[in-house]
């Protein structure tokens, strides 16, 4: 059959292109914010938020995200999808606004929260709109440009966050959303069509409730840990409380007709395998860009511009390899390619572990550009696998799943790596801050911003402690990368074993049939 009696829309790239656009403001708020990190951490230029204070503000958005984006897929499929679209920009350039001009970390953690709200209602419809515009023998073409997009994005919002940070207050790395919010809102109504799924599922207010009590738990629990310790009785009860609340959301899901995460779906190998992919490396990569930041602004003494064109490796890399991800997995098929991918993932981490405070600048380029390359051979392909997997009536799901478990990776490994960092930090810097007064000490002892605080006020002894701070944190980010890395071992594992081969990445662009009925009740 030709391609053009095929159901793709007649105006699907321009569609595209509005999705892409979309897809810009959802994704660059949180690369934008990894440079303002250290600005915020400053009490007179920023907010003086704690290192924890900064988690809580990357993670209050991603679990809210992560929570609602199910639910939000549902009534997108229900109520329209170009509707819930326009929506959820709204509801982000609202919020965008608010975190602008928040007065307090308590302010900006609550308003980030009412971002992902925004966010949850956007990224969904994103891939569903895709996977009914697009013609199957086109999605993969379609997709890797999304993913493209995701990985600009990701590179753009530093070196965008650091032009804004040179010239204006801190707040401007979130009210640059509202333009966007602005254009993306006139080309939505303007050329995206609204559709719906004919057999949308139920709401699953009770499985909503499990996993954001869980994920919330769990995470303040890790986050805690890294702070007081983990034998400490209130992160054990909330970690421990979060862990077991999310085995209650397993066991739910798995016994309702409409649940919001149909946990059967991991029984397929090439749709669990590259969700595992795409999760190990959001959850590695998003660790890695959290402590980065520190370590080029505070350790190499970079301002936040040249922080943000540090990173531009990494989105080049993206421009370049994204869109031909697709020609690789039809030439190698998806294993190998995505395998490769987590490859060089993890070849990046390992060279964090070998990166001191007189590291070329060179070889940090070489490493993002490595990084950026692997993560453009992951995505593309791994989310085709997972569409692909779905018929296409339920692509909603597969959206779903995917974004979902990308953003609880993400806040996993700024929770779990920043803990890590934290905790050998202060391993590490606590005997040269003994002779400090209480407060003090406690703040040298939170992060390396603290130190760096503490140190601008202790006159000539402030040269010893920042000299410490660096090389307490240098240790503590080689511990991060390296647990990133053998982390992201597991995923290469996972790929080699379950994901599709050549011929079966040659195929795998019709839903198989005996899945498809499985699917039936899906969400």
């Amino acid at each position: 059959m030709e391609q053009s009696a095929n159901t793709g829309h007649p105006r699907r790239w321009a569609i595209l292109a509005v999705l892409v656009v979309s897809l810009l403001v959802v994704v660059l708020d949180n690369t934008v914010l990894n440079v303002a990190l250290r600005t915020l951490a400053d009490p007179v230029h920023g907010l003086g938020t704690t290192q924890s204070e900064l988690e809580w503000a990357i993670n209050s958005y991603t679990l809210v995200f992560a929570g609602l984006l199910f639910s939000f897929g549902v009534l997108g499929d229900r109520f329209g999808r170009k509707r819930f679209l326009m929506i959820g920009l709204a509801l982000f350039g609202l919020a965008s606004l608010l975190s602008a001009y928040a007065q307090n970390p308590g302010q900006l953690i609550g308003a980030r929260a009412l971002m992902g709200l925004g966010g949850a209602a956007i990224m969904p419809v994103t891939l569903s709109i895709i996977s009914n515009v697009f013609d199957p023998r086109e999605r993969g073409k379609a997709i890797g440009v999304w993913s493209g997009a995701v990985g600009l994005a990701i590179a753009i919002g530093p070196i965008l966050g650091g032009t804004l940070l040179e010239h204006f207050w801190w707040g401007s790395v979130f009210l640059i959303n509202v333009p966007v919010v602005i254009v993306g809102l006139v080309a939505v109504a303007i050329l995206v069509p609204e559709s719906r799924n004919p057999r949308p599922g139920r709401i699953d207010i009770v499985g909503v409730l499990l996993s954001v009590v869980g994920l919330v738990g769990l995470v303040y629990g890790i986050i805690k840990g890294g702070e007081d310790g983990f034998g400490n009785t209130e992160v054990l009860l909330t970690g421990g409380g979060g862990l077991v609340v999310l085995a209650a959301f397993v066991w739910y899901e798995s016994r309702i007709a409409f649940p919001s995460l149909d946990v059967r779906l991991f029984k397929i190998p090439r749709f669990s395998a590259p969700i595992a992919a795409i999760g190990l490396t959001f959850f590695a990569s998003m660790g890695v860009f959290f402590f980065s930041s520190f370590y080029l602004q505070l350790v190499r003494g970079y301002s936040p511009l040249e922080t943000g064109l540090l990173f531009l490796p990494f989105a080049i890399a993206q421009l370049i390899f994204a869109p031909r991800s697709h020609a690789m997995v039809q030439r190698f098929g998806g294993k190998a390619v995505t395998a490769t991918g987590l490859s060089l993932v993890t070849l990046s981490l390992i060279g964090f572990v070998f990166i001191d405070a007189q590291t070329a600048v060179w070889l940090l380029l070489l490493d993002f550009f490595i990084q950026g390359v692997g993560m453009a051979n992951i995505m593309a392909p791994a989310t085709e696998s997972i569409m692909s997997a779905l018929p296409r009536e339920k692509a909603g799901v597969g959206s779903a799943v995917s974004n979902t478990i990308r953003q609880v990776a993400s806040a996993l490994g700024i929770a779990i790596l920043g803990s890590i960092l934290a905790a050998v930090y202060r391993g590490q810097i606590e005997p040269t801050t003994t002779a400090l007064p209480g407060p003090a000490r406690e703040v040298a002892n939170e992060s390396i911003s603290g130190a760096y605080g503490v140190a601008s006020q202790a006159g000539p002894a402030g040269g010893t402690l920042v000299s410490a701070a660096n090389d307490a944190f240098m240790t503590a980010m080689h511990w991060a990368a390296g647990s990133g890395a053998v982390i992201l071992g597991v995923g290469i594992l996972a790929a080699l074993i379950w994901m599709p081969g050549r011929r079966a990445g040659a195929e795998h662009v019709q839903p198989v049939e005996v899945e498809a009925g499985e699917l039936a009740t899906a969400g």
